[in-house]
């Protein structure tokens, strides 16, 4: 792999070596992120000023900037300690005040001689009935006026930082823009009416309109697609790679499969099949299969991880599906063992829980194939778990998974198809800038049976009453979940811990009906806590939310999550999914703690007016930014600097389809446009692309 071609050297210098910024001042710029040049370049203006020209103060409407030839009529100091310096002058139509809080009057004399002309730019503002501009950012003389710009950029500022600093480093940092040749598809810039790279470079940093600002104008909207573009083509790369894998065609008979379904109470839905359908294409394929399954709450998903798992053993292979905790992997076991064993197939778990001889025992079966399916947690892509013939890897609730990690659990096989679900319904902007470099299957019906879960809000000043509802409804034989936002109490936060709400409910019912589950508990007292609920031996189980993903226990049909307000609509959202599983009527009741903010409120209710997770995500999104919704440290996301994929979710999947393309035409990326794409990745940071390229 060569390194950075030596035309970008200058935009990778340091910041010192652009003029007017000292050591000081480079470590400024550290608080925007901005550590060289590139990244100046990259940082635009996020509104501008209006200095065109005006005939007098009296043509905006105050407090707004204006910019005015003044005749300088008089000067009046202050006549006492503390007042301000004033000086009258008179544009074509009214006179007004220059006011100065701090300066000597020696300066202001000269800047404002009597009698003399001047244009000056500011902030007017009424004082007293009286127009004034106190301290002004531009007094010249007209000569020189024209050096004021019509229209100023402002830029994010950090300490230590001035817009003039950043504005004059931002036009030096420009100045060092390399002539590029152009990545971007002829026949997509032609429609899309975009300016050439420099051209935007230039428009973006010295805008001409307040058009011009908004990220739908054309300059801002090349910028963002040439960083989604290299986000996308890094992933299109990835893809590559992996299907370029030698890929094994698994193919299935369908006698498995069958004898599993004929023997189920219903129907698999319309998008259970259609996700088959692709998954079993995928399989048949020369390629390595690379596919995310996206289902809402109780939309079926391990229906149909199973039935991927039984084409890998229909054609003699075995299956592996990881869960991110022992409590799924032990409740997947629960669920898929009494379905596939009548049908002829034998599953196995494998936890960090097995040790010494019934470990290596396992070990053994899976080895000489005597295991078909083995679930478990990470433990089975330790070392020593080795497979006679591994076809297929699902990868359960994995948005904790990020690129690179999906493409080592690949390698655990010869050629291992991959399948990662989740629950977490992911808007497609988001989904794109994840799993850019897998196919998408998704689940957008409920399976027949699944009845809606009535959702109301509650005032944690009505406690009692949710205690004696809850009291009635396990006299009836019902059970319930109660999840609290943290562990124990803690002096920082007055949020409610599910410790303190264990020992209340403990105290306000008869003795055993209450359970606690929380993430700081031995494995094996949750898993005993969680055995006792699903037996129904505990009626109401007390829990953080370990319980968020997987749990399944169609006997509780009451969700009440406190506190509502502090968790996210996502997770609020799987939380309400783990009720709603039988055939009781079910209810989630979110207690929150007034006052309520105004968003706190709408949250909630989005919450309450659709279960539709799709909607909700996308709300989510809209609401609390990418970061937020995925959890930006474990996501993998990428950090944009122009580029915002809350709104430009289009211009992704554009990016997306176009890398893809490209990769088809040129997957060396040799031709005139597949060299300069290889530029625009050298620019845009995405080394980790020539990896990718280095093993083709």
């Amino acid at each position: 792999m060569t390194g950075r071609p030596a035309d970008l050297f200058p935009l990778f210098a340091g910041l010192e070596t652009l003029d007017g910024v000292g050591p000081k001042t480079a470590k400024a710029f550290a608080g925007l992120n901005v550590e060289k040049p590139r990244d100046l370049i990259l940082t635009l203006p996020h509104s501008v000023i209006d200095r065109a020209r005006r005939s007098s103060v009296l043509d905006v409407q105050p407090p707004s900037v204006v910019t005015v030839e003044v005749t300088v009529l008089r000067h009046q100091p202050p006549s006492r300690r503390g007042l301000p310096y004033r000086v009258h002058v008179e544009d074509a139509r009214t006179d007004f005040q220059i006011v100065f809080f701090r300066g000597g009057g020696d300066w202001i004399t000269k800047q404002l001689p009597e009698g003399a002309r001047r244009v000056v730019s500011g902030k007017v503002e009424i004082f007293d009935g009286m127009a004034q501009i106190v301290h002004p950012d531009h007094i010249l003389p007209p000569a020189q006026a024209d050096t004021i710009p019509d229209f100023e950029p402002v830029y994010p500022l950090a300490a230590g930082l001035t817009q003039r600093g950043v504005a004059k480093a931002a036009q030096a940092a420009l100045a060092r823009v390399p002539d590029l040749d152009e990545w971007i598809d002829p026949a997509l810039r032609a429609r899309e009416g975009w300016p050439a790279f420099q051209t935007a470079l230039q428009t973006a940093h010295a805008p001409l309109s307040l058009d011009e600002m908004s990220a739908t104008a054309p300059a801002r909207q090349r910028l963002a697609f040439d960083e989604l573009f290299a986000h996308q083509l890094t992933l299109a790369l990835a893809r590559a790679v992996q299907r370029r894998g030698k890929g094994m065609k698994t193919h299935g008979d369908g006698c498995l499969r069958g004898r599993v379904l004929s023997a189920l109470p219903y129907e698999p839905t319309g998008a259970q099949t259609r996700a088959v359908a692709e998954i079993e294409s995928d399989m048949a394929a020369q390629a390595r299969m690379n596919r995310l399954l996206q289902g809402d709450v109780g939309a079926g998903k391990t229906l149909v991880a199973l039935m991927a798992l039984l084409i890998a053993v229909e054609a003699g292979g075995q299956g592996v599906m990881m869960a991110p905790t022992e409590i799924l992997a032990r409740q997947h076991m629960a669920a898929l063992k009494p379905i596939a064993e009548p049908a002829g197939v034998t599953i196995d778990i494998l936890t960090g829980r097995d040790k010494g001889g019934e470990r290596r025992a396992k070990l053994d079966a899976l080895a000489r194939g005597d295991i078909d399916i083995l679930l478990g947690t990470h433990a089975v892509f330790q070392q020593d778990v080795v497979f006679r013939d591994l076809r297929l890897a699902v990868v359960d609730e994995q948005h904790r998974f990020g690129v690179s990690q999906r493409m080592e659990l690949g390698a655990k096989g010869r050629a291992v198809d991959m399948l990662v679900m989740t629950a977490t319904p992911i808007p497609r902007s988001l989904s794109l800038a994840q799993y850019g470099d897998m196919d998408v299957s998704v689940l957008d019906e409920k399976p027949p049976g699944r009845k809606s879960v009535t959702t109301a809000l509650v005032s944690l000043g009505r406690l009692d009453e949710v205690v004696a509802h809850l009291k009635n409804a396990i006299a009836d034989g019902r059970q319930a979940y109660w999840v609290c936002p943290l562990v124990e109490d803690s002096e920082v936060s007055d949020l409610s811990s599910a410790d303190a709400r264990f020992k209340s409910l403990r105290a306000a019912m008869e003795d055993g009906v209450v359970g606690l589950v929380h993430g700081q508990m031995p494995p094996a007292e949750k898993d005993a806590a969680m055995a006792l609920f699903e037996a129904g031996k505990t009626a109401v189980l007390v829990a953080t939310t370990v319980i968020e993903v997987g749990v399944n226990v169609p006997n509780a049909s009451i969700m009440v999550i406190e506190r509502a307000e502090s968790f996210g609509l996502a997770q609020l959202h799987q939380l309400r999914g783990r009720v709603g599983r039988g055939s009781e009527q079910s209810t989630c009741l979110m207690l929150y703690a007034e006052p309520l903010s105004e968003t706190g409120r709408h949250r909630l209710e989005i919450l309450r007016g659709t279960e539709d997770g799709f909607r909700i995500a996308e709300e989510d999104l809209a609401m609390r930014g990418a970061g937020d919704v995925i959890g930006t440290a474990q996501s993998g996301l990428p950090r944009f600097r122009i580029a915002d994929i809350e709104r430009q979710s289009a211009l992704m999947a554009l990016a997306q389809s176009d890398a893809r393309k490209l990769l088809l035409d040129d997957p060396n990326l040799e031709t005139p446009r597949g060299t300069a794409a290889r530029m625009l990745l050298w620019l845009m940071e995405q080394d980790k692309a020539f990896r990718y390229l280095s093993v083709g």
